[in-house]
């Protein structure tokens, strides 16, 4: 048996394409989507990926803005940018990009961003949202990893879901969600005593802890779903967590590294900004 391979490219490309749509009505309606991304210091990933963004949002007819900071921009500094933006109303999508120089306490400025165009989903309001089942934007990876388990035709419905990685942005969002739609869920972690038990007897395993080679083909049950979130940099590679090669031959459904969760990831980046956008429109509604 060989697995499914889930294209989280093509995925990605045929779900921009409705976005698109709805970002053209939008405009229609004198409402053009903008994200606009903080970046802070000189990462050459991180100026990649935000990069990335701009483009993904830019072809699918959104407006996007990348604010770069000097690597020693204090951290009132950056308060003072996220305020601006969120008095902005042309802006409706705000990131700032991780990891931040140390001067500057994450949390502080996730925290400052509004709830209301946290597209990422990370500031505690949304996160506290999430866990009580009350409409927020949801982490993209999280939101991501959902559209691919549709695209592995899984009925959620009583599965037995392995998640490894205890994170605030992948790892507990995802269970919550998987929780949601009612399956069994376990989340694993660097302490956790059975893990390569508990992964032999999954029907879904999700991985999102950076350890290449984590997941063998030994580990993963006959025909079991395989979701890699690891992006690893090894020999100037990027290398996920599962075993690629080894796993698709017993897997019954598997994302490849590069080209599964992270287009993905950008995708539903994009996602919410068109709902922000679209909640401005419906505020705009209901004020006449």
């Amino acid at each position: 048996m060989t697995a499914k391979i889930l294209d989280g490219k093509k995925i990605a490309q045929d779900y921009r394409a409705n976005l698109q749509s709805e970002v053209t009505a939008l405009q229609a309606e004198g409402i053009t989507p903008n994200l606009t991304v903080v970046l802070v210091g000189n990462d050459g990933a991180s100026l990649s990926y935000v990069t990335s963004k701009k483009k993904a949002a830019e072809k699918i007819g959104m407006s996007s803005d990348i604010i770069r900071l000097a690597e020693d921009t204090s951290e009132e500094d950056v308060l003072t940018v996220i305020r601006k933006l969120n008095e902005d109303p042309t802006v409706h999508g705000i990131l700032v990009q991780v990891p931040l120089p140390q001067q500057i306490n994450e949390t502080h400025i996730l925290e400052a961003i509004a709830p209301e165009k946290d597209v990422d989903g990370f500031n505690p309001v949304n996160i506290g949202r999430l866990y009580v089942g009350v409409e927020t934007f949801i982490p993209c990876t999280p939101l991501g990893i959902m559209e691919l388990l549709k695209h592995a035709d899984s009925d959620l419905t009583g599965q037995e879901v392995a998640v490894i990685g205890r994170s605030h942005i992948v790892g507990q969002p995802v269970a919550k969600l998987l929780t949601d739609s009612n399956a069994t869920v376990t989340l694993l972690h660097s302490r956790s005593r059975f893990l390569k038990e508990t992964l032999k007897r999954s029907d879904i395993i999700i991985s999102a802890v950076g350890k290449p080679g984590l997941v063998t083909k030994e580990d993963v049950k006959p025909g079991a779903v395989v979701i890699d979130v690891g992006n690893t940099v090894v020999d100037g590679r990027l290398q996920g967590d599962v075993l690629y090669d080894d796993v698709k031959e017993v897997a019954g459904a598997i994302t490849p590294v590069p080209g599964g969760v992270g287009p993905m990831t950008i995708t539903m980046v994009l996602n919410n900004t068109l709902i922000a956008a679209q909640r401005t429109k419906q505020q705009r509604h209901n004020k006449k």
